[in-house]
């Protein structure tokens, strides 16, 4: 049985975090721009639930179209512009927060 320091020095991520293990993939902008998504899917979603709008009365408020809202809806999409988002808080009685933080 390997000691735990023979263990330490076979794995190169010991001691290194998740966030470190995807960037150095080279795919830690994507995932963070996926995982923002479907928090901003699953918010909407719940707020629109909350409000008791469905897809079409929410397409209507924003003069859209409901292939727009399941775009917005869909965790997988992650290409949804700022003047969408402001008509979604709008149509929910929400304002937009955008926030730029450090890395």
């Amino acid at each position: 049985m390997p000691s735990s320091k023979a263990a330490k020095n076979r794995n190169k991520h010991r001691g290194s975090s998740f966030r470190d293990f995807l960037q150095e993939d080279g795919i830690l902008e994507e995932v963070e721009a996926a995982a923002l998504k479907r928090a901003l899917a699953l918010k909407v979603a719940d707020l629109m639930e909350k409000r008791d709008l469905n897809r079409t009365t929410m397409a209507v408020q924003m003069r859209t179209s409901r292939a727009a809202i399941n775009r917005i809806l869909d965790p997988e999409n992650t290409s949804v512009t700022l003047t969408t988002l402001s008509k979604v808080a709008k149509s929910l009685g929400r304002k937009l927060k955008i926030d730029l933080v450090p890395a």
